[in-house]
């Protein structure tokens, strides 16, 4: 009896939590290696940016497949893939000697890595065990999971690189994250025709249902501006700071900071999500967004303003997360989740390759991160009304009639 009951919605949310922590935890603190790599190899920023860029690119393209594997085989073996691809890059991204070298492994490897263990695969799960009154409290939990990887991580790996160097740092990193494989158990899914509720609509029919309704479209126009500001952040954050004469152990407390505050912003966000309607939370955290951004940069930049920042920009970080996937599963249900959070979450990845590898462009030829700054303020505006008009009702679905006897 115990061993067929072991996985309960609470171990599968812990172990899917755990996993989150170590994945995105450990992308969360690639931008403490950017000073230090680029000095040692001689590399431009935008070298760096740009498989860092890529990374997120092709995290994103690869989440709808990996997403369809989930749904329909189960997330278990796409957890276990993950967690090999993703040790596997961390060595290789040690071992790069040049751009392209560091692309492949940063890029290619990496970014498959955590298409297979991020938020779209381990909410398929989490929404599946978890009955839809308690769902979006679920996936709040869940994303906090991350934003405590992201706390918990940075001064880890920046405790790595001060006293091993970064080549050794990423070994160790990449220990770690093959942990990601024994979790996976927890969240291995007996998957059939009509698990979640699918009612017999097969996978391209879902897929087709999604991009043809007005809402999903618009949440995904809304989330590509979530991963331009976010992984611009990300990765150049700690580099902006130091070029302003901050130390490193600043750049590395502030997104430290992010982290921590982002538990609290993602523990809200899914509990406001269960009582109020969540576009219209969506569209105040975008809007946040953009107020808080402009108030750092016209402010004189100081270790007090980039905590005062940091924390008020964490308690927005992923705090979109769980609206975004819940807004998905009201409407179409979950049987498909992974699979339709991840073609939303391909967009929010395009997002992050422009908004990663445009921050090392305008670095190199203006010498400034501040153009990017205000991108990410019009673009944040831009999201805020985009998310207004989108419907939130179940999708009715009329019943394929049966063949004759």
């Amino acid at each position: 009896m115990i061993g067929r009951n072991w996985r309960t919605p609470g171990v599968v949310l812990l172990c899917g939590g755990v996993i989150l922590t170590i994945a995105m935890g450990t992308r969360q603190g690639f931008g403490l290696f950017l000073q230090p790599m680029t000095l040692d190899h001689g590399w431009s920023r935008e070298t760096f940016a740009f498989a860092m860029a890529l990374q997120n690119l092709l995290w994103g393209a690869s989440q709808p497949f990996f997403g369809m594997i989930a749904d329909r085989k189960g997330a278990g073996r796409v957890l276990v893939a993950g967690a090999a691809l993703y040790a596997t890059g961390l060595v290789l991204m040690a071992m790069s000697n040049t751009g392209w070298q560091f692309s492949l492994a940063t890029g290619l490897f990496i970014g498959l890595a955590q298409g297979c263990t991020t938020f779209s695969i381990v909410f398929g799960v989490v929404s599946r065990v978890f009955p839809p009154e308690r769902r979006s409290m679920a996936l709040g939990l869940s994303s906090a999971a991350g934003s405590f990887g992201q706390f918990a991580m940075l001064p880890y790996t920046q405790t790595l690189i001060s006293n091993f160097g970064w080549f050794d740092a990423l070994l160790t990193l990449a220990v770690s994250a093959a942990l990601i494989a024994p979790l996976a158990s927890a969240l291995v899914e007996k998957r059939g025709r009509d698990a979640g509720g699918a009612q017999a609509q097969s996978v391209g029919e879902a897929v087709r249902e999604a991009f043809g309704h007005r809402s999903f479209l618009l949440l995904t126009a809304g989330y590509f501006v979530c991963g331009f500001q976010l992984a611009f952040i990300t990765i150049h954050f700690p580099a902006y700071l130091m070029d302003k004469g901050l130390s490193a152990n600043v750049g590395m407390l502030a997104l430290a900071l992010v982290g921590l505050f982002n538990i609290f912003g993602s523990f809200a966000s899914g509990a406001l999500g269960a009582k109020y309607t969540k576009k219209y939370l969506l569209s105040s955290i975008y809007l946040s967004r953009s107020v808080v951004i402009a108030l750092f940069i016209l402010a004189p930049v100081s270790e007090g303003s980039v905590y005062l920042f940091s924390a008020a920009i964490g308690l927005l970080w992923l705090s979109t997360v769980p609206l975004t996937n819940g807004v998905i599963g009201g409407i179409f249900g979950v049987a498909y989740m992974s699979t339709l959070s991840g073609f939303v979450f391909f967009s929010h990845q395009i997002g992050s390759f422009i908004g990663v590898w445009l921050g090392g462009y305008l670095f190199d030829h203006t010498g400034s991160y501040q153009v990017v700054w205000l991108i990410s303020i019009a673009l944040g505006i831009f999201a805020a009304l985009v998310n207004l008009p989108i419907e939130e009702r179940l999708i009715e679905r009329i019943p394929a009639p049966r063949p004759a006897a």
